[in-house]
């Protein structure tokens, strides 16, 4: 078995610790025969600017408890890894990075767009393992040239084959589930369009506020966090056409093929008060579970001139046969208190009801939750007490648990070498080209920035 080093730069970021590593280990504990040979013979290595090597293996232990993962796999990974601090901008430092690199290397880059770019500027120079990858996370760039510069950079180090711009929604429950639901039930295949579905929402709201993310978060918001790339990638999922294959080609293309044809809603306004096809706002202080939250423009480390929304919603149309005229409604927000996380299908009315019946009867609507993964279809039936009552009936159904976290999804790709559950470059860049135009209204001032307290549902506003 080939040995493979895992380099992990930006290891002393929350996200490594909280969900790259915990992803490593859910492979032990839900991983089959071929995931545990992925992890034989593997080394992880902590870098970054900052000195972390006194406490990197209890750090990495501490992950792999957080999801119960123990046995030889775990002994053998703790027993290699290693923290190396180092500048990964800096020529000189490489050389103490890949000192005792043996077989096949992966790159992790847990780092600001930018500094990827001059990373991969560096790597071109360098005589890297034959066999090395790249993984990426969001975000991929900062806008569509960006994206570009980023992709042309990364094929210059390795193929676009072994480049994995991670997306972790793609291994989110919901979004499998939608692709298996999708395509392996005739009533659902055969009325998956736009004759009979007038609406498609895909939310992700969170209790959660800033958590001390202002370094990162209020140059983002949450477009840019969430709708520009986990929510379009559920999108895609959503809407594609059937590819021939769950494989990097096919099902990679259809993504593609769907995402290049997806704009900003230009038919008539879907939001009240509101004619473009965009709203945002920010939340004030208010209380969440009991536990208060101060505004965010006060949070620490926020500068309230960037106008940073932490609720983004906006319409898209997707332009094919299939769907179109139908809204794809896309939100997200945090501070929420009764948050949603879901996609919910509504389906539109019948044409054609009988007299004599009683009560209102509803047209369908079908959920994929995210959180907890589920599946709910609600419609009218009747029979009840009146022989002619129109009742609703909600059938619903847990989709199947995994110990594999989506994360550990994501390290399935990238030691296996199998993109299929990562980003291709041109999507990338298509993200970046869909909400552009959004982008740039809200730069104009054109949509205002409303606001919301923390622990309630939106603007009220917005109802």
């Amino acid at each position: 078995m080939t040995s493979t080093t895992m380099l992990i730069l930006g290891a002393s970021g929350d996200l490594t610790k909280r969900l790259l590593l915990p992803g490593i280990g859910s492979l032990v504990v839900g991983g089959d025969r071929s995931d545990l040979e992925l992890l034989d013979g593997l080394t992880v290595i902590g870098s970054g600017r900052s000195d972390k090597a006194d406490g990197w293996r209890d750090t990495v232990a501490g992950a792999f408890d957080q999801v119960g993962a123990k046995g030889g796999p775990v002994d053998d990974i703790l027993a290699s890894t290693k923290y190396v601090q180092a500048d990964p901008t800096a020529p000189e430092d490489w050389k103490r990075l890949l000192d005792g690199v043996d077989g096949d290397l992966v790159v992790y880059f847990a780092l600001p767009p930018s500094i990827v770019v001059k990373v991969a500027g560096i790597l071109q120079d360098l005589d890297l393992p034959e066999h090395t990858v790249l993984a990426i996370e969001k975000p991929f760039g900062d806008d569509a040239d960006s994206a570009t510069r980023l992709n042309e950079e990364l094929v210059k180090v390795v193929p676009e084959g072994r480049i994995h711009r991670v997306d972790h929604f793609l291994g989110q429950r919901a979004a499998l589930a939608m692709l298996a639901t999708r395509f392996n039930n005739r009533l659902l295949e055969s009325s998956w369009n736009a004759d009979q579905i007038e609406r498609v929402e895909i939310v992700y709201d969170e209790k959660l506020g800033l958590e001390g993310r202002a370094g990162y978060y209020d140059t983002a918001g949450a477009l840019r966090d969430m709708l520009q790339s986990h929510l379009l990638q559920v999108l895609a999922v959503t809407t594609c056409e059937a590819p021939a294959g769950l494989d990097p080609e096919h099902l990679r293309d259809s993504l593609a093929a769907v995402l290049a044809v997806t704009k900003p809603w230009s038919g008539a306004p879907v939001f009240p008060n509101t004619d473009g096809p965009s709203r945002r706002a920010r939340y004030t202080a208010g209380e969440i579970d009991g536990r208060r939250l101060p505004d965010y423009a006060a949070e620490e480390g926020v500068d309230p001139d960037h106008e940073t929304e932490t609720l983004a919603e906006i319409a898209l149309e997707v332009g094919d046969a299939r769907w179109a005229g139908v809204p794809f409604i896309l939100r997200s927000g945090k501070a929420i208190g009764d948050p949603a996380n879901e996609i919910r299908v509504s389906y539109r009315p019948v044409r054609f009801r009988p007299d004599g019946q009683s009560g209102t009867g509803s047209p369908e609507v079908l959920r994929f939750g995210f959180k907890p993964p589920r599946i709910e279809f609600r419609f009218t039936s009747g029979g009840g007490d009146m022989p002619f009552q129109l009742d609703p009936v909600e059938v619903s159904g847990s989709l199947p648990k995994s110990a594999v976290t989506e994360y550990g999804e994501v390290v399935r790709g990238v030691l296996g070498d199998d993109p299929t559950l990562s980003i291709r470059g041109d999507v990338a860049v298509q993200c970046w080209r869909i909400v552009q135009p959004i982008l740039d209204a809200w730069q104009r001032g054109e949509v205002p920035l409303d606001e919301y307290p923390a622990g309630s549902g939106g603007p009220s506003s917005w109802s």
